[in-house]
């Protein structure tokens, strides 16, 4: 029996790192946290099966241009990056329960 099903399209972004140099990365969600926006990236070349340090940025849309590339802003505070990584660690475990279903 053929699967039908379309491959789900990945989305990627480029970050450009402070030597200059720009990493491809997978967007793997974008979370709300405290009434914010916040999008969590996979580096390209880093396997999704294995252990990993998702990267986390501050996430805002221009809501009068949806199709303007969407701002990414450095989280500067620990509190605040610990809540994402909280959220992110809630979203992997609702992913990891729905596989199970």
């Amino acid at each position: 029996m053929a699967n039908n099903k379309e491959p789900e399209e990945i989305m990627t972004v480029d970050i450009e790192l402070e030597d200059g140099t720009t990493v491809n990365c997978e967007v793997i969600t974008i979370l709300t946290v405290n009434n914010k926006d916040y999008i969590a990236l996979l580096p390209e070349g880093q396997n999704p099966n294995e252990e990993q340090e998702a990267w986390f940025y501050g996430y805002k849309e221009n809501p009068d241009n949806p199709n303007e590339e969407p701002e990414l802003i450095y989280i500067e505070s620990d509190e605040e990056y610990e809540a994402v990584a909280d959220a992110f660690d809630e979203f992997l475990d609702e992913c990891e329960f729905d596989q199970l279903d």
